[in-house]
């Protein structure tokens, strides 16, 4: 064919390297690089294979050297035990030790060395002039091979006394000076090389110098780690601690132990010799488990005084270098050995004999390093107590053991060396003095552990009772707490405590800074208050003793508390903030500013400070109550609102009052407490609950007043509500005699026959004469049924309850001779109270305070000393006195022993067991005090207080009555004694029988009541409504209202029908004569017999 360039056909091509396969390049790549790698693994097994046979023949020609050298060595030590011994001998035969010594093998040969080299110490002594730096360096090798030999186990069954005694002749320095004699010229010539300080010195000094190289050499080397094998392995157990050593080689391994620090020499370097000897004999020796050798017989030994231990040295070689200068102000919380419960111990025991020698900077390095080895002593319980009802009375009690076979028992040693008198009286003079913030904060941090994770109370540990009652010491902690500040990223400084109060999550740093000095502060002030009498509380001054602060410094100090307590509460619940992403949070947090979530220890310290803070806020608020020294209105938050209609709206009420976790303070929760009944609380929600669990004095009394009827209201709807009358019993129907209302009462309705008291109650009353009285009770019958019952109940001449001196009821304590089951009854009581508070009924019932106190209370219902006053006036004054007794108490012949007068009888009861026996003296009258103050308040009555208080739950949640203090209780049950507003009595009042607010007779009424003075008013509500005071939220919750009713001709008197509120007002023609009947009816005190 013809081509288009010409061509007739083309030319074929002819390839002469034959047939060509096509490769892709990838495939031709990827082929070259495995070709290149199976190359160059060959050439590394070829060299690996080279390096072992390299390594092989090496070493079995080691091994064969060192067979020769054996061989010789043998052959050279029996020709030198039978001829003189020269230096080059000597140091031959030790090279050749040195070179083929194997521990395994060659511990027969060192012992053989060993007992040449002492019978020819001279000799090799010396060689010391002639070539100083060999001689030192196989010196210290051989040293090294006796110290691992003697400390080895496997040899415990083989003579050490010749390792030993090369040990004690080459580290004796005396030895040196006096087998060693140093012209200048020689000292010149051996310190070639070496500072121009060695030249200087003298033979003596380089001898010293010497030795300190040579130990230094051995310390780096596990020196005293070896000693302590050596110990164990050859010193048998000592059953008693003692000084003395109880064998000879127990005496030689001290001494061992201590040569390193009598090496002293004057210097630069000596400080970090001794520093290293510190250091490892700590860390070798009382840091690991104690061996009884160590803890009976080292320890005590050391801690001798005639040891002259250097015991301030020791403290300074545990801190860090940079935390040698104590004045510094620094944060740094470690030491430079790993931390152990043994350690603390030990510097417990070195500390505790000299303690009261120490000064200020060591006394402050002394009290850093038990601060940082603090926590390493076991607690408790692995875990903070997370339940901040959780008293402190479970504490367990410190007693003497003598072993350290466990934990728990060398716990018990090291708290109760920290609680001795030595320990004491030096923590209280140095907290006595103007102390540094980081002095404080060690001191903190150590009661801290103390209280919270070892679980000591306060009255209890003879240290933290001390600092309590330390007014100079609380005065400062308070003032450095306040004045604990931080920088903000804009370079202001703002107060800890103020970031605290707005919620505003703080940094680890500032953390660590103020919980511990917080917490503490609040613990001890917060015990100290319990000593403190309210004449002395407001005695406004500082100089007592017992009282730190005055009353403008306690109104400043409880307003930062109580803000304080509710900034935590919103860290504790914090709000999800949508504009800060998560870009910002990282960014503040690689500042140190913002820190996305609490270790959970450092979780549980909060939960504690928030405990300790929020029941010292209630002290000052309870101590506010019984005798104002706040402004009014002071302890209430104004920007917190209860009644909010988002947070406590209708349809939440019911979950809001079976919510059982509102005094339960959970930190930092990703989520809320679930509610089995619906989605969980909102944050706000949750806030307030808690606030009204523990701070519910900082919201209005009305407030809350309102917030328990709407809880009420919310329970009643599923007992009394439109639902409820489906259901069968779903009212009680009962009948009572007039005139046995409380025995017809306590029959009917106790537990057995109305297990339930909060359902509707409808009560027929019968009279004397057997007959029902007039009427169906629509609530008004039931309601002057109650008022008759509880007005019966709490008579005194009942039995049940007694009066005070101003009057005032409590349970009597011999109601238990009256009455078998007394304790039924008095369930009983408190179930019609609790009916009462839960009908929103008044009755006028004066109760003690700190009977309602005791109400309020959790677990045993207690209460503290203070409240002996509402009780018994004059034991209380006579406790105050015995108190404040200069003279000597036993003269007055008391004993633990207090006495009652039952139905005649004289009978005596022991406050402790073998009172009787107990005198009282100057050391423990104020425990005989609190002993006599808690029977008279406590255990006397304890089983009346516990059955009142159940049958009073079993009606009414006493969790939403703990919203009141004792006096708001009282208002709860009696009502207000406020002025009557008449005008709302007016507005809320009802018309019937013809009358209305027009009638004539209507408007004389009201111009009649308008002129009636305050006591008269009161008469007149009592006359109609069975109560003289009003309403607590105003006549609008009258039940029913207020009614005058038309009452017949002008010749009757006023009558009234207590159960409906109702004024049966007769039609008078002169308002003199309204005046005059109105009067007498009111005044006549007949009330009932009228109507």
């Amino acid at each position: 064919m013809y081509g288009f360039n010409g061509d007739f056909r083309t030319k074929p091509i002819v390839s002469l390297r034959g047939a060509s396969k096509k490769e892709a390049k990838e495939a031709l790549l990827q082929r070259n690089h495995e070709e290149r790698k199976r190359r160059e693994e060959s050439r590394r097994k070829v060299q690996s294979a080279l390096k072992i046979q390299s390594f092989v023949r090496g070493c079995l020609r080691r091994n064969q050297l060192r067979q020769e050298a054996r061989s010789q060595f043998d052959v050279c030590i029996r020709q030198l035990q039978k001829k003189n011994v020269n230096g080059d001998s000597l140091v031959l035969l030790l090279k050749k030790l040195l070179f083929f010594y194997k521990q395994k093998c060659d511990g027969n040969r060192l012992v053989a060395f060993c007992q040449i080299l002492l019978k020819h110490q001279a000799v090799y002594f010396k060689l010391l002039p002639v070539n100083y730096h060999s001689w030192l360096f196989d010196t210290k090798r051989l040293l090294l091979l006796c110290v691992r030999y003697v400390g080895d186990p496997q040899f415990s069954m083989l003579p050490v006394a010749m390792p030993l005694r090369i040990l004690e002749v080459f580290t004796d320095v005396n030895i040196y000076i006096k087998e060693v004699s140093l012209t200048a010229n020689t000292v010149s010539s051996v310190t070639v090389g070496c500072t121009s300080d060695m030249v200087e010195r003298t033979s003596s000094d380089f001898m010293k110098l010497f030795t300190c190289q040579i130990f230094q050499y051995l310390i780096k080397n596990n020196y005293y780690e070896h000693l302590r094998e050596l110990l164990h392995c050859r010193v048998p157990p000592v059953i008693e601690p003692s000084a003395n050593p109880p064998t000879p080689l127990a005496n030689t391994i001290f001494d061992m132990i201590m040569r390193p620090l009598n090496s002293n020499i004057d210097l630069g370097r000596s400080t970090a010799f001794r520093r290293l000897a510190l250091f490892s004999l700590c860390n070798s020796l009382l840091r690991p488990a104690f061996t009884e050798q160590i803890a009976h017989f080292i320890l005590p030994a050391l801690c001798d005084k005639s040891t002259e231990f250097p015991v301030v040295e020791l403290f300074e070689s545990l801190l860090p270098t940079d935390l040698m200068d104590m004045n510094q102000e620094c944060h740094i919380s470690q030491i430079e050995v790993e931390t152990s419960p043994w350690l603390l111990y030990s510097v417990l025991s070195f500390g505790k004999p000299i303690v009261s020698q120490l000064d200020t900077k060591s006394l402050q390095t002394y009290l850093h390093i038990i601060k940082v080895l603090l926590p390493s002593l076991p607690s408790i319980s692995d875990k903070y107590s997370n339940d901040e009802d959780d008293d402190s009375d479970d504490e367990i009690m410190i007693t003497e053991t003598g072993g350290f076979t466990t934990l728990p028992a060398l716990r018990e040693k090291c708290l109760n060396l920290l609680n001795t008198e030595e320990h004491i009286a030096s923590i209280l003079k140095i907290s006595g003095e103007q102390s540094s913030i980081q002095l404080l904060t060690d001191l903190c941090v150590l009661c801290h552990q103390l209280i919270v994770r070892h679980r000591q109370h306060v009255p209890r540990t003879k240290l933290l009772y001390k600092l309590a009652l330390d007014s100079k010491f609380l005065r400062q902690l308070w003032f450095s707490l306040v004045s604990l500040s931080a920088i903000s990223t804009i370079g202001s400084s703002t107060p800890l405590i103020q970031l605290l109060s707005r919620g505003i999550k703080l940094s680890f740093e500032d953390v660590e800074r103020i919980v511990t000095m917080l917490s503490v502060f609040c613990s001890l002030f917060g015990h100290a208050l319990l000593s403190v009498h309210d004449k002395e509380f407001h005695a406004n001054q500082t100089g007592y003793s017992l009282m730190p602060f005055n009353l403008p410094e306690l109104v400043n100090m409880s307003l930062i508390l109580r803000d304080a307590c509710l900034g935590m509460i919103e860290l504790a619940l914090p709000e999800s903030h949508v504009g800060l992403g998560e870009n910002y949070s990282k960014a503040m947090a690689s500042i140190g500013r913002i820190h996305t979530s609490y270790a959970p220890d450092q979780v549980a310290q909060w939960m504690h400070v928030f405990k300790v803070a929020s029941h010292l806020v209630k002290q000052l608020h309870s101590r506010d109550i019984r005798k104002t020294f706040c402004p009014a209105d002071h302890w209430l938050a104004k920007h917190i609102h209860i009644l909010d209609d988002k947070v406590m709206s209708v349809s939440r009420q019911s979950r809001i009052a079976n919510y059982s976790n509102v005094g339960r303070l959970r930190f930092l929760q990703s989520h809320m407490a679930m509610d089995d009944d619906g989605p969980p609380l909102s944050v706000q929600e949750a806030r307030k609950l808690t606030i009204l669990a523990e701070l519910p004095f900082v919201i209005p009394f009305t407030e809350r007043v309102l917030i328990l009827h709407d809880l009420i209201k919310q329970d009643k709807n599923e007992f009394q509500g439109d639902m409820s009358r489906y259901l069968s019993g779903h009212s009680i129907d009962t009948t009572i005699r007039r005139d046995f209302i409380y025995e017809d009462a306590y029959d009917r309705l106790r537990p057995e026959n109305e297990p339930s008291l909060k359902k509707r109650m409808r009560v027929v009353i019968r009279n004397a004469q057997g007959l029902n009285e007039a009427g169906i009770d629509g609530g008004g019958i039931f309601r002057e049924f109650l008022a008759q019952l509880l007005k019966t109940a709490f008579d005194p001449n009942r039995g049940f309850f007694k009066t005070t001196t101003d009057q005032m009821l409590y349970p009597n304590a011999q109601a238990v001779l009256l009455h078998e089951d007394y304790k039924k009854h008095y369930y009983f009581m408190g179930r019609m109270l609790g009916k009462a508070l839960y009908e929103n009924m008044l009755v006028e019932i004066p109760f003690a305070s700190f009977f309602l106190s005791k109400i309020l209370t959790r677990h045993t219902g207690d209460v503290d000393i203070h409240h002996l006053a509402s009780l018994d006036p004059l034991m209380y004054k006579n406790l105050l006195y015995l108190r404040d007794y200069d003279g000597d108490v036993s003269s007055l012949y008391l004993n633990f022993v207090v006495t009652d007068s039952q139905m005649g009888e004289t009978q005596n009861h022991e406050l402790i067991a073998g009172g009787k026996d107990i005198a009282v003296t100057n050391n423990n009258r104020l425990d005989y005090i609190y002993k006599m103050a808690d029977y008279r308040l406590n255990k006397q009555i304890r089983p009346h207080i516990m059955a009142f208080r159940e049958g009073m739950s079993e009606v009414i949640n006493l969790e939403w009555l703990r919203m009141f203090d004792h006096h708001e209780l009282q208002v709860l049950i009696s009502g207000a004694s406020i002025p009557i507003d008449i005008d709302d009595l007016k507005h809320n009042t009802n018309y019937s029988g013809g009358y209305n607010n027009e009638h004539p007779v209507i408007v004389s009424f009201w111009k009649i009541v308008s002129s009636l003075t305050e006591a008269q008013l009161s008469a007149l509500l009592k006359f109609v409504t069975s109560c003289s005071r009003p309403p607590l939220l105003g006549f609008k919750e009258l039940v029913p209202k207020f009614c005058v009713h038309y009452g017949g001709a002008e010749e009757r008197l006023p009558t009234a029908s207590t159960c409906m509120n109702l004024l049966k007002l007769p039609e008078f023609k002169s308002e003199e004569i309204m005046r005059e009947k109105l009067v007498y009816a009111i005044e006549s005190d007949a009330g009932f017999e009228l109507s």
